[in-house]
């Protein structure tokens, strides 16, 4: 059967670029091998979606080119994709940060790209699995369901996170099958795991959530960090891990709107003890732990005033090493995939083989958390949905 598209991934990236060809009178299909569509989709925001952030600009995006998916963004902004959801009647609002969310299901959002396929005449198979790409004059695509050719061919198979969504590799081996590079990929918008010594100090804050500001090397995030039984999570946590490096450590700023040295000295005077003062600026837990991790807890009037300075240090620059991340099972998205030395920012296409296009978070662009991501979705499908 021939088309003169086919997109491999029925997620965000693939519908799009599906609807934008079809819009074009181009006739398209999509291979999906799970039996849903949008799975990704499904479960994003806690059921609710956050589907783009209004402030989305390249400077939120991780890239081996950080001015790749600039073209891209410029030609399909946040503002578009709200203005489709818009047209379907999806109530909406801003979370926090420019981040939007669906006041009732994201399965409207799947529901919304799945009419607009229905309009585009696209058609869509699932639960079919591509066995085998090839290339002679068109692509030839193998799969469970038969053989399928066309003249243009779109990999939106997403990356490695969340396996049990059906996230597999298969992106990256056509990449390489057609010669084309691969940035290392690695887990990102990820819980981070303790060093063992670490682990056992912060073993019983599991649940205790806190405000603070996080760093490494340039990057810095103010936002909630979570205590978890292995570590840290919490969207500070999950930002900073797509900068991290394994085995280093972090440095968390636990009072971010206070100036830690002032208050410790007018306090001086004080006969509470240190863990009972902190625990009105912390939570009680955090509190007994980290006088317990710099050794000390006594009346705030016993101790010098060098003493309280470094008190006062470690409450804005507390470093905590970190062993490894929670893996592609917890990851929300995968940093690296396919270089964008490979790819034209105009079109998505692969420079070296005609008619191949990448999209989404195959490509080595990765967004912030709070709906960065599913903006490059839809703004790299939609650059591709114009050329395919």
């Amino acid at each position: 059967m021939k088309f003169d598209v086919i997109i491999i991934g029925a997620g965000a990236a693939g519908l799009f670029c599906a609807i934008e060809a079809g819009k074009r009178g181009r006739k398209t299909l999509v291979l999906e091998h799970n039996a849903q569509v949008g799975r990704k989709i499904i479960i994003s925001g806690g059921g609710r979606c956050n589907f783009t952030n209004i402030n989305a600009k390249a400077e939120n995006f991780i890239s081996q080119n950080p001015h790749f998916c600039k073209s891209a963004l410029a030609r399909y902004t946040p503002q578009d994709f709200v203005e489709l959801v818009k047209k379907h009647k999806i109530a909406f609002y801003e979370k926090k940060l420019g981040q939007l969310f669906c006041r009732e299901s994201s399965r409207l959002i799947v529901e919304m790209l799945l009419d607009e396929c229905r309009k585009a005449k696209v058609e869509i198979r699932t639960d079919c699995s591509v066995k085998e790409v090839s290339k002679n004059d068109l692509f030839e695509v193998e799969t469970n369901q038969g053989k399928f050719t066309c003249e243009s061919l779109v990999v939106a198979t997403g990356g490695l996170s969340i396996p049990k969504l059906g996230a597999t590799d298969f992106g990256y081996r056509i990449a390489k099958q057609f010669g084309v590079k691969i940035v290392e990929t690695k887990p990102a918008l990820v819980p981070l795991v303790f060093q063992n010594n670490f682990s056992k100090k912060f073993k019983d804050l599991a649940g205790v959530s806190l405000d603070a500001n996080i760093s490494y090397g340039k990057a810095s995030f103010r936002e909630n960090i979570l205590f978890t039984h292995r570590g840290l999570s919490g969207p500070a946590v999950l930002q900073i891990s797509s900068y991290w490096t394994r085995g280093a450590s972090i440095e968390i700023d636990l009072l971010p709107t206070s100036d830690a040295r002032s208050i410790l000295e007018n306090s001086r005077e004080s006969k509470k003890e240190l863990a009972n003062f902190l625990s009105e600026f912390l939570p009680n837990r955090f509190a007994s732990v980290f006088c317990e991790i710099i050794g000390t807890s006594r009346p705030l009037k016993n101790y010098s005033e060098h003493e309280l300075a470094n008190i006062a240090e470690k409450l804005h620059a507390l470093q905590i090493p970190f062993s490894e991340t929670e893996g592609w099972q917890k990851a929300e998205v995968t940093l690296g995939g396919v270089s964008t030395d490979e790819l034209s920012s105009k079109t998505m296409e692969a420079k070296r083989v005609k008619g191949l296009y990448f999209i989404g978070e195959v490509v080595d662009v990765t967004g912030w958390l709070g709906g960065y991501n599913f903006q490059w979705a839809w703004s790299s499908a939609f650059a591709a949905g114009q050329f395919v």
